[in-house]
């Protein structure tokens, strides 16, 4: 799939924004300016901007617990995404959603969520709205390999089949659903073919390269939009960071996140293809991470700077009246 050369900078734009955003919400959280439980994306960027570069704003998502680099990758206001980090009442959420529970419904962004598996059910409620609408729209669930442990993903996938609904599951095999690795949580050897048993493709991709991830979503995203029913998305990469931001990681063989970072990158697997190939030159490509830097910057003084809720507003935004005006 020949991808055009304004579409691979934006791609390595939001890959590199993704990363830049993470590491700079980490560094903030260990100084103690952002409240709360924080769990980080860092190395799985490719997953979001490959999936998410085939969607438009009326298509749907909905993420998990670590859930920034998607909702990023879909279109969410960086500046205002680290405004509700901070707890502002500027922020997306106006500081009520917080890390896990970013939204932006004008963007097709239905939220991250932090119950394990909590997205697949909802996704497939879009999904089915799509269906009735004819409006050619798919909907996509975020989930990572523990989600696919839990009942609420076995049985939205096996919904989206039975009602036909263009639901697209993405599972990100990052190894550890928290601190367990998948080799003793997952009793079977091969997630893509317990998954495919409901009744539905699923295309396959190493979660470091953004053109296989690319390639894969287009195929699945593709046939759902296409009124072929459901399909699917397993990448397999490892986070860079623990499940949670302090999490002390003793889980982790000797050696791993040093050889996932050196090895297992997706920005630097991104920048050597384009050396290769010579489809975006190396100072364009250090041009747009110069902009980036310059931007999560500008984020973090805003953040800092922006108002924090009263405690007027602490019931604003907490029930809808569906009575009022009837």
């Amino acid at each position: 799939m020949s991808i055009p050369t304004e579409a691979l900078s934006d791609a390595y734009r939001l890959m590199k924004t993704i990363r830049e955003f993470e590491e700079r919400v980490n560094a903030e959280i260990m100084n103690g300016q952002i409240p709360g439980f924080t769990h980080l994306y860092t190395g799985q960027e490719a997953n979001a901007v490959g999936v998410c570069a085939h969607l438009d704003m009326g298509d749907t998502i909905i993420s998990t617990h670590r859930g920034h680099g998607h909702c990023i990758a879909k279109g969410a206001d960086v500046s205002g995404m680290m405004k509700e980090l901070f707890g502002s009442s500027e922020g997306l959420c106006k500081g009520k959603g917080g890390s896990m529970h970013v939204a932006d419904i004008d963007k097709g962004i239905l939220g991250a969520n932090g119950i394990v598996a909590g997205g697949p059910p909802i996704s497939v409620g879009s999904a089915l709205a799509a269906k009735i609408r004819k409006n050619g729209k798919v909907a996509v669930s975020f989930s990572g390999d523990g989600s696919v442990n839990q009942g609420t993903c076995f049985e939205a996938m096996n919904m989206a089949v039975v009602l036909q609904a263009p639901a697209v599951f993405v599972i990100e095999n990052n190894y550890y659903s928290e601190h367990t690795n998948i080799s003793y949580a997952v009793g079977c050897d091969d997630l893509k073919a317990r998954t495919e048993a409901f009744g539905f493709p699923v295309f396959v991709a190493d979660g470091a390269d953004f053109f296989a991830v690319h390639e894969a979503a287009g195929k699945a995203i593709a046939h759902a939009r296409a009124g072929n029913g459901p399909a699917g998305v397993f990448a397999e990469q490892g986070r860079y960071h623990g499940h949670f931001v302090g999490d002390p990681q003793h889980y982790r063989g000797e050696g791993e996140l040093d050889d996932l970072r050196e090895n297992r990158c997706c920005l630097k697997n991104f920048r050597a293809r384009m050396v290769e190939s010579g489809e975006v030159s190396q100072d364009v490509l250090d041009g747009i991470d110069a902009e980036v830097m310059a931007l999560i910057e500008q984020a973090v003084t805003d953040a800092k700077a922006a108002a924090r809720p009263t405690p007027e507003q602490v019931t604003e935004d907490v029930y809808i009246n569906y009575g009022a005006g009837a």
